[in-house]
């Protein structure tokens, strides 16, 4: 256990790196990598699973006790970031499925690894994990209806197959894992800290499978596609923050809430993409997920030398995720 638990914390430290260098595998083997494409959907359902099993019921209170935080985080999330996704595609005048891809992208929930930049940042770690767990939970409603709205009129939508599928591979996992720590708690408080094993590898995975099955299209809208996920993610960042500046939101709180918008659930998005449309609309994801890592790590390290103020989170790192 314990090289396997140094192992897990070797990964989770060197996370953007290995989701970088999986984008390269697939970029360098494409053939090889586009074989794993029917794995991606199983392994998310793994991730979701040890999503689930760090929650605890103390991580919903947040949501009683600061409704208007977690309100700002949710609003931004689920309206700001479809319509960026939808706004600079059409800007960019890109084909429907690349169009539907960033729309997926800015529909999905939060990140499974904000809560850890979150942390670095000095940001309401609490906070963050509320919102990573209310807007998972709200994903199989509210993403096929952006979805459908955003990009029905460009590409067929079929907004109950989208429904189906987060349940399947999100709610389901997710509920499971919470049940299973409330029952099986000792246990799991023991394996938690070998989670950033499956995640990662499980997002590494996915990210070589997507980009080796479109490595061919890489090459010709791979600097535009890139431009506009590396807007995309920021302005999410920025927006996100200024909305819990507008709610009122301490500055722990807006650094969570930044974090949280911007930092999309991209193995869902390339899950969904690949399922539901064709494998050039996962591309969008694929490119977020290595962008997004890179971008959190960066921001993490700018907040981290910043004090947080009022509320400084870093007494709840408890609640941290991995």
């Amino acid at each position: 256990m314990g090289a396997l638990r140094r192992a897990a914390d070797l990964i989770g430290r060197w996370f953007a790196l290995l989701v970088l260098l999986g984008g390269l595998v697939g970029l360098l083997f494409p053939t090889a990598t586009s074989a794993l494409s029917p794995a991606i959907t199983p392994l998310l359902g793994v991730i979701m699973f040890g999503m689930g099993l760090t929650l605890r019921t103390a991580d919903f209170a947040l949501v009683l006790r600061h409704p208007q935080a977690v309100l700002a985080g949710l609003v931004a999330q689920y309206v700001l970031m479809p319509l960026l996704g939808w706004g600079i595609g059409t800007l960019f005048g890109f084909s429907a499925a690349l169009l539907a891809g960033m729309v997926l992208v800015g529909a999905t929930p939060g990140g499974t690894a904000s809560n850890v930049v979150v942390y670095l940042s000095r940001g309401h770690v609490a906070l963050s994990v509320a919102m990573t767990s209310v807007s998972t939970l709200l994903a199989p409603l509210l993403t096929p209806l952006l979805v459908l709205w955003l990009a029905g009129s460009t590409l067929p939508v079929d907004a109950v197959g989208l429904f189906s599928s987060i349940v399947k591979v999100v709610l389901v996992p997710v509920v499971l894992g919470i049940v299973v720590r409330a029952l099986l708690t000792r246990w799991v408080e023991r394996v938690l800290p070998l989670l950033p094993l499956v995640s990662v590898t499980g997002i590494v995975v996915v990210v070589a499978a997507v980009v080796g099955g479109n490595a061919s299209t890489l090459a010709s809208v791979g600097v535009l596609l890139l431009l506009a996920v590396v807007l995309h993610n920021a302005c999410g960042l920025l927006l996100g923050y200024g909305a819990a500046r507008l709610a009122g939101v301490s500055e722990p709180g807006r650094r969570a809430i930044s974090v949280e918008v911007g930092m999309q659930n991209s193995g869902l998005a390339a899950s969904l993409a690949t399922t539901h449309f064709t494998p050039l609309a996962a591309l969008p994801a694929a490119l977020f997920s290595v962008w997004h890592n890179l971008s959190g790590a960066i921001v993490a390290s700018f907040w981290s030398r910043r004090p947080a103020g009022e509320q400084d989170s870093t007494e709840e790192a408890s609640s941290a995720r991995s």
